[in-house]
């Protein structure tokens, strides 16, 4: 069985024990979710991993606000990134939607926080977790993948890295400025 399969779903020919008929997931699909968030809420607290963090947004164990700080020795050294995570019904097997709240130049990041990262599109995988989902978006900062950018005049600049992180720092500034 491929990783990426609900067994749950492969099991069942009909999905009405799972969803009402207004198509809202029941309480056995939303406490299994509930259920691997908290789990991967506790792991990433008891992580010793460094620049990255995420917790809940409010009661909505749904949607989180996640943290990540610039890798180091990379031109976003020193900058903080506000990221907002929502998790779908069908979670672990269906990725989360990932958007960068605070404005992002970048490459893979378009100016509406959307991220171009292959393991939240075509490669996602129910083994991932929002660890891997952060410290992954980390990675990318330093190293973007500028064969697919969203952000062609960022993707442009990669080259120069002086030219690259002057624009960034401005933009960023500003940015912080107006937030």
């Amino acid at each position: 069985m491929a990783q990426n399969v609900n067994p749950v779903g492969s099991v069942r020919l009909h999905d009405q024990a799972d969803k009402d008929g207004a198509g809202k997931v029941s309480g056995s699909s939303s406490q299994q979710v509930s259920k691997r968030l908290q789990s991967e809420l506790m792991n990433l607290m008891m992580s010793q991993d460094k620049g990255i963090s995420a917790f809940p947004d409010g009661d909505n164990l749904l949607s989180w606000i996640g943290t990540i700080q610039g890798p180091q020795d990379s031109v976003y050294d020193g900058l903080s990134y506000k990221l907002r995570l929502e998790f779908p019904a069908g979670y672990p097997y269906q990725s989360p939607t990932v958007k960068f709240m605070t404005p992002c130049f970048h490459p893979n990041v378009d100016t509406h926080g959307n991220i171009c990262l292959d393991i939240l599109k075509e490669n996602w995988s129910a083994a991932y977790e929002v660890r891997t989902i952060l410290l992954s978006i980390q990675s990318l900062l330093g190293e973007p993948n500028n064969a697919s950018p969203l952000n062609t005049h960022a993707a442009d600049l990669w080259q120069n890295q002086v030219l690259y992180k002057k624009y960034l720092l401005d933009h960023y500034d500003k940015e912080a400025k107006l937030n």
